[in-house]
């Protein structure tokens, strides 16, 4: 009877996949546990299927990309970063559309369990660092961009949201606000809670006390973030300026101020963050913090494909990028 990879991985204790990475001389494997997998091998007289191995370690050239929702305008930007760095190496990729449901991201890292792609990259994912810390220990070459996960195989390209959201805060209170609403992306996105700890902190830096009535969410999207200011003001909940986790909030809010005929900035700053397109031709002007989009796909694409290409960045996983606040005529005027 043929000897198969679970008899050995039966005998030796340790699982299919450890057995697989001793086999394909993986350094995942500590030194103990490959001797101890591979006298088993020898004792049993096991022959690795060759073309099972040459199938596993067969190159597809092939990325996926998971974006938490194809239709938000920050992703756009990474997506073309990450497709010309992409095929400047001779790489494809796959977007795959997760429609902020935690359930649908799960499924398209079944691409890089059976070998369809590479490596994965995961924007402003809804994974935990656990859970993605795990996809990269079991030896897929997964990146993130929007995050720092602090792991030696997973590479991250992130901006710092708590410097950013300093200096939004900051200049809002020089202009007199001290009243200021929040609107948060979705529950589960790690921007969202980094944004809301830095706004929280910066209040604090300007000895404004905390209200977490001022506070809603609004999933990131322009009608979450139209009806997210319009629950706080049917709250009753006073406010000299808001200040939205994304643009797209923001612009909600812009709509929700033009039927309540609130005038921005003279009765109400209003402030985004990305960047995107349309923050030049609105009326008046949204002022923003912007983001090296493009600039973040790119390095996050070139540093995964080093990743899978012999580690020659493993000193340098992590890379942050700087932030700039554009004040425009949303948020220019002192009260």
């Amino acid at each position: 009877m043929t000897n198969k990879i679970k008899d050995v991985s039966a005998k030796a204790g340790v699982s299919p996949t450890t057995v697989s990475r001793v086999l394909n001389n993986s350094k995942l494997v500590n030194e103990k546990t490959k001797r101890k997998v591979l006298q088993v091998i020898e004792e049993m007289g096991y022959i690795p299927n060759a073309s099972a191995k040459n199938l596993r370690s067969k190159k597809t050239m092939t990325i996926g990309v998971i974006v938490t929702d194809i239709l938000v305008s920050y992703n756009a930007d990474i997506i073309k970063g990450i497709e010309n760095m992409a095929n400047s190496l001779n790489y494809k990729i796959i977007i795959c559309d997760a429609q902020d449901q935690k359930e649908k991201e799960i499924d398209y890292l079944n691409l890089l369990y059976n070998r369809t792609i590479d490596g994965m990259i995961l924007v402003t994912s809804t994974l935990s660092d656990q859970e993605i810390i795990k996809i990269a220990e079991q030896g897929y070459n997964v990146g993130v961009i929007g995050r720092n996960i602090d792991h030696d195989l997973v590479s991250c390209v992130y901006n710092d949201n708590g410097k950013a959201v300093q200096e939004v805060i900051d200049h809002l209170v020089e202009n007199g606000h001290k009243e200021i609403a929040f609107i948060s992306g979705l529950k589960d996105a790690v921007d969202s809670y980094e944004r809301l700890e830095g706004f929280i902190y910066a209040l604090k830096r300007n000895n404004i006390s905390f209200n977490p009535d001022l506070v809603d969410n609004g999933d990131f999207s322009e009608y979450g973030g139209y009806q997210a200011i319009k629950r706080m003001i049917a709250k009753g909940q006073s406010f000299t300026a808001v200040f939205a986790a994304n643009d797209e909030m923001a612009l909600g809010v812009y709509n929700a101020f033009k039927e309540l005929d609130i005038k921005i900035p003279e009765q109400v700053a209003v402030i985004g963050v990305d960047n995107i397109r349309v923050c030049s031709y609105v009326s008046p002007r949204l002022s923003t913090v912007a983001q090296p989009k493009y600039s973040m796909g790119a390095l996050m694409t070139e540093k995964l494909i080093d990743q899978m290409n012999e580690n020659k960045y493993t000193s340098s996983r992590t890379f942050k990028v700087s932030s700039t606040l554009l004040i425009r005529e949303s948020s220019d005027y002192k009260i």
